[in-house]
């Protein structure tokens, strides 16, 4: 079924469009224009260190031209290694002038990690954390990497606390380190980048339809590859956000960059959407719950895009410290599923809204949301956003179209989707439809009215005596237990074929575990076939950046991977 009649169009807010205005500016043009509209208002707040939009504006003209000057073209890939930093953004939209491509890292990667995306997309130029330098700077000469950028994350900093970072004290050496680890042999330095004369106007300019960003996924399979993002892809992504969220105020915004913005999802909310709308941009290199309430008290945030871990531990800290919360009107929650009871706390404590949404890196990344505003409903993800149309179909044959409140896979069409994976024909095919549409690989079911609700991830789904055991299902189950903190479920080769399902768990404090009572307490909750084989117990579980279980992390540590 294509739900060609958008049914969710009814449960929209107020002024919500249904669809978005052509688009027409690529992200060059947006930070260009925003940089003139909103040009005395403060774009970027760095431990109290500010950037108006005049001076960002100039600053990406500058680095620009430094850029060129170290040969970089168009089409040339760029590396970002950066945490969240001033330095980071004025980076992205200079690669971005010249019509070169960004290339996103997470620098907390290993340096296997790293090296297997540089192999990937080839960039001659790197931008990096002087302290992941040396891991950039070892990779062999054949993979042509030639001239690294280094950032010192402490020159964006004001000079009250750069001052105290250099203390003879242990608590001030400490900060420091974790910072910066000074310059590295060879390395070119950011401020020589960044201290050129202002770029030509008359210097070419990139096109709606050029790629903008590789962003690296795993996507629905487990290999990492790079997304094709285009400049069009990623203004509509931004577009289509501005316009889901009725009432916001350019150039008067507060958005809190908690999110890391080498990934998709902070990427968007915070690297363009804020930018399109004037918003003052406060930068946090990691989250860290002091850094917020200590930046809260100077400069509110009024919208706050996050993940519901993030959001509990602010509530938390902020009842402890005794900060208040109150004009916080809106917060967007990805990544993971939200719970009803983080959405009453955070709604208690700040008097706005706190709404699920739903994406993936190929589609910019954002696809659906929970209407802001009355017609929301937890526990779903929501209703797909302006000019997204969705189909759900049988995985196995995707011409088989499921109906409403059937199970399926989830399609995606519209403009934030990508074009395909950079190099990689064979496997864009596989999740490229004709007609644009994009398979996402998760398993929904959708309600007569729109509603999106996860079932689970397509890949994820453990296969086991022929019957289909959804992992999520397992885990709510489990932690429902009085005796458990934290849990993953994965399904493991089974010696009888199929697989058999295996559950770790983490033990609240001072418990033992027993296997049997925890066996029994799932066999009253889910059919017998669903019951974990075996349960092991561990101290933690992996986790990503953005606090979501890496279930094929824990699927190889029981197969000694």
């Amino acid at each position: 079924m294509t739900f060609t009649s958008r049914p969710w169009l009814a449960s929209y807010a107020p002024g919500v469009p249904g669809t978005i205005a052509e688009i027409t500016e690529t992200l060059t043009d947006m930070m260009e224009t925003s940089a003139e509209r909103f040009a005395p208002a403060i774009a970027l707040d760095f431990f109290g260190s500010s950037t108006t939009y005049a001076e960002l504006g100039e600053q990406i003209s500058r680095a620009a031209n430094g850029l060129r000057k170290l040969g970089v073209s168009p089409g040339d890939r760029v590396a970002l290694v950066l945490p969240n930093c001033p330095q980071h953004v004025v980076a992205f939209y200079a690669v971005l002038r010249l019509g070169a491509i960004v290339v996103e890292h997470n620098p907390l990667y290993t340096d296997r990690e790293l090296r297997h995306q540089f192999e990937d997309h080839g960039a001659r130029v790197a931008i990096v954390w002087d302290k992941v330098y040396e891991a950039v700077r070892m990779f062999p000469k054949d993979m042509g990497v030639v001239d690294i950028v280094t950032v010192d994350l402490t020159r964006a900093m004001p000079f009250s606390k750069r001052l105290a970072l250099q203390l003879p004290i242990k608590k001030a050496q400490d900060a420091r380190a974790s910072l910066t680890a000074g310059p590295g042999k060879g390395a070119i330095s950011w401020e020589s980048i960044v201290g050129a004369r202002k770029l030509h106007p008359s210097h070419q300019r990139p096109l709606l339809t050029d790629t903008a960003v590789l962003q690296y996924t795993s996507g629905t399979t487990g290999t990492p590859k790079g997304a094709i993002l285009s400049h069009y892809n990623l203004r509509a992504n931004a577009a289509q956000g501005s316009a889901w969220v009725a009432g916001l105020r350019p150039g008067d915004e507060t958005v809190y960059g908690v999110l890391p913005m080498f990934h998709a999802y902070g990427l968007t909310l915070c690297l363009t959407f804020a930018m399109s709308i004037g918003a003052r941009l406060v930068l946090f290199p990691k989250f860290d719950e002091k850094l917020v309430l200590d930046a809260a008290k100077h400069a509110p945030p009024t919208f706050l895009p996050a993940v519901p871990p993030i959001y509990d531990r602010l509530v938390t800290a902020a009842a402890k410290k005794k900060v208040s919360l109150a004009g916080v009107r809106f917060a967007i929650s990805g990544a993971m599923n939200l719970p009803v009871s983080i959405v009453e706390r955070w709604e208690n404590a700040t008097g706005g809204l706190l709404v699920e949404g739903y994406g993936m890196t190929e589609a910019s990344p954002i696809v659906a949301g929970n209407p802001i505003g009355p017609s929301r409903r937890p526990g779903t993800v929501g209703v797909p956003f302006p000019s997204t149309d969705i189909r759900v179909v049988d995985p196995e044959d995707p011409t088989i179209e499921r109906g409403f409140d059937e199970e399926g896979e989830l399609l995606v069409a519209g403009p934030q989707v990508f074009s395909g994976y950079w190099d990689r024909p064979s496997e864009s095919a596989e999740v490229l439809l004709p007609g644009g549409w994009l398979r996402t690989g998760d398993i929904v079911r959708v309600s007569a009215d729109g509603f999106i609700t996860i079932v689970d991830r397509l890949k994820e789904l453990i296969i086991t005596g022929g019957f289909n055991v959804s992992p999520s299902e397992v885990e709510e189950t489990l932690l429902s237990h009085p005796d458990i903190n934290d849990a993953a479920a994965v399904g493991l080769p089974s010696p009888t074929g199929g697989e058999d399902v295996v559950a770790v768990v983490v033990l609240r404090p001072d418990v033992d575990l027993d296997v049997t009572a925890v066996r029994e307490y799932c066999r009253t909750r889910l059919s017998s076939y669903k019951v974990p084989r075996r349960i092991v117990e561990v101290d933690d579980l992996p986790r990503s950046l953005l606090g979501k279980v890496l279930r094929r992390e824990v699927r190889n540590r029981l197969q000694g991977k």
